[in-house]
C-alpha cells in the first residue's frame, strides 16, 4: 500500500504520480491521505503525517511531497522506520512520524536520473515509492544518507502551537487535554481569554467558541456550525498556552 500526502490540491500532479506508480506496480492500493496541505507548509504536512500514519497497515509506503525546496540542494530521501517506509524531501516533514515510529532504521538519498527540477514527485519520489511497495530493498534505491532536517513541534508544559486548521475552521493544537477540566485559559500573542470545554460540538451552544478534543487527541478551538478560524487570524506554527 502507498499513501500519498501533498500540497497539490486539485491539480493533476497527484494523478500523474499515481500513473507513474501504476506503471511500475499495477494494482497496488493507493490511498489519498490528504492533498490540501497549505502550499509549502511543511509544519502542517508534518502534523498530518504524524497524527495519521499509525492507522495504516505496517509496511505502508508514505509518499510525501510538500517541497518548497524542489530542485535545490536538499536531498530526496527514502527512510525505513520500525514499521513503515517514508519517501519525500529532506525538509523535516517526515521526521515527526519517523521518530514516533522508533526512529530511523536506515535512510538513503534517492538517485536523480533524468529528474525534472520542478517535479521530483513524479520523477524521483513516485518511482521510489513504487519500488519499495514492490519489495525492492531500500539500499537498492540510493546511497546511505544522513538526514539533515529534523522538524519538531514545540511543546513545553502547557505551551504548544497551532498545527492545523481544518476545512471546518477548527484550530487544532498539539496541546493535550487535562482530564476532568471543563474550562481553560487560552493565551496567544499577548491576549488571554477563557473557553469552556465540551466532549463534542453538539453539547456547546451554537456560535459559541469552545474547546474540545480533536481526532488527534489534542485540544482544538472550535465554533459549532461556524468557523473558529474566522475569529482568530493566527497562522500554523503560532505558539499558544492552554491551561
Amino acid at each position: 500500500m502507498i499513501a500519498l500526502l501533498t500540497d497539490f490540491g486539485d491539480a493533476p500532479y497527484v494523478g500523474v504520480m499515481k500513473a507513474v506508480i501504476s506503471n511500475i506496480i499495477p494494482g497496488e492500493p493507493l490511498i489519498d491521505l490528504y492533498h490540501h496541505v497549505l502550499p509549502h507548509n511543511i509544519r502542517e504536512g508534518a502534523w498530518i503525517l504524524y497524527s495519521n500514519y499509525h492507522y495504516f497497515p505496517k509496511r505502508t509506503v508514505f509518499l510525501v511531497v510538500v517541497d518548497p525546496g524542489v530542485g535545490g540542494t536538499r536531498l530526496p530521501l527514502a527512510i525505513k522506520s520500525r514499521d513503515y517506509y517514508f519517501v519525500g524531501p529532506d525538509n523535516g516533514i517526515l521526521m515527526p512520524a519517523v521518530n514516533d515510529n522508533g526512529g530511523i532504521v536506515s535512510a538513503v538519498a534517492l538517485e536523480r536520473k533524468q529528474s525534472s527540477q520542478t517535479f521530483e514527485g513524479r520523477d524521483v519520489f513516485a518511482p521510489a515509492a513504487a519500488k519499495l511497495a514492490a519489495g525492492s530493498p531500500l539500499e537498492a534505491l540510493g546511497k546511505p544518507a544522513a538526514v539533515a532536517a529534523n522538524l519538531k513541534f514545540y511543546l513545553r508544559g502547557r505551551e504548544g502551537e497551532i498545527v492545523h486548521i481544518d476545512r471546518f475552521g477548527n484550530i487544532i493544537t498539539n496541546i493535550p487535554a487535562i482530564p476532568g477540566k471543563h474550562e481553560y485559559n487560552v493565551r496567544i500573542q499577548g491576549k488571554t481569554f477563557t473557553l469552556p470545554y465540551y466532549p463534542s460540538y453538539v453539547y456547546a451552544p451554537e456560535q459559541s467558541l469552545m474547546l474540545t478534543k480533536s481526532s488527534a487527541n489534542t485540544l482544538e478551538i472550535a465554533l459549532p456550525n461556524g468557523k473558529a478560524s474566522s475569529h482568530f487570524n493566527y497562522p500554523i506554527g503560532t505558539r499558544l498556552i492552554i491551561s
